[in-house]
């Protein structure tokens, strides 16, 4: 059975467009707050008026969580508007591929900033108020971050982009096991290609020489990614115990 997120909110960064969008409308049509945290006002302006349109209840948070007060404030912005942030989901990210020789240093930067330290900021900020909200009446709280099978994987052009997500992966495994004790779940999506703005980031030359491998790539929708998120949040919360501790009954010794 899956939990209601009526009254329960969600941090959605990097919503302005892509899976972050599809996130937000779908969390908000099971009844959760949302807060969209990008740096493109407009945008969140547009789908703030979407979602109140179908009876969703979102805020538009203009930040750019490579900087660490910004992060923060988003997180206290959203706080201070709904009393708390129950979900945390980490989307925001960009890929610039291309060979490392060639490869402008200032696009490594990017990548690093956004791909991670973004992450890491909105997550140090949140963390409090996950685990306050794990303590609460629904007994968890999540954090989902969005990496990519580039992560796992590593193919050639790919050499930064796959750090920072092989790196988001060590991060969210080692974050998992300090604070699943204390009910809150972090799980990791690793998506393949998704058919959003992220390839008009690449270089015009890097983007035509890989045009071919390109071209017979079975793309996801950011909906598909969307629904896994809404699954992920909304599974009822378990615990497990062991055999050994179970009596023939059922009752627990």
């Amino acid at each position: 059975m899956n939990v209601s997120l009526t009254d329960r909110t969600a941090l959605i960064t990097g919503a302005s467009g892509g899976i972050g969008a599809a996130t937000a409308l779908a969390l908000a049509s099971q009844g959760a707050n949302v807060a969209l945290v990008a740096r493109r006002k407009d945008r969140l302006d547009d789908l703030v008026e979407r979602i109140r349109a179908t009876g969703g209840t979102a805020i538009a948070i203009e930040a750019d969580i490579t900087d660490r007060l910004q992060a923060t404030a988003a997180v206290e912005q959203t706080v201070g508007t709904f009393g708390g942030v129950d979900t945390l989901v980490n989307n925001a990210g960009i890929m610039l591929l291309g060979p490392a020789e060639s490869a402008p240093v200032e696009e490594w930067d990017r990548m690093i900033a956004i791909n991670l330290q973004g992450l890491l900021y909105t997550t140090h900020a949140a963390l409090p108020h996950l685990l306050t909200a794990a303590e609460g009446t629904r007994g968890t709280a999540d954090i989902v971050n969005v990496s990519s099978l580039a992560g796992r994987f590593p193919v050639a052009g790919s050499a930064v982009y796959s750090l920072t997500k092989q790196g988001v992966g060590a991060f969210s495994e080692a974050l998992r096991q300090e604070v699943s004790g204390r009910h809150v779940r972090v799980s990791v999506i690793e998506p393949g290609p998704v058919a959003t703005d992220l390839f008009t980031h690449i270089r015009p030359e890097v983007l035509e020489a890989s045009r071919d491998s390109w071209a017979d790539a079975t793309l996801l929708h950011a909906e598909d990614i969307a629904d896994t998120i809404t699954f992920v949040v909304t599974r009822q919360a378990r615990v497990v115990v062991s055999e050994l501790l179970v009596r023939p009954d059922g009752s627990q010794w």
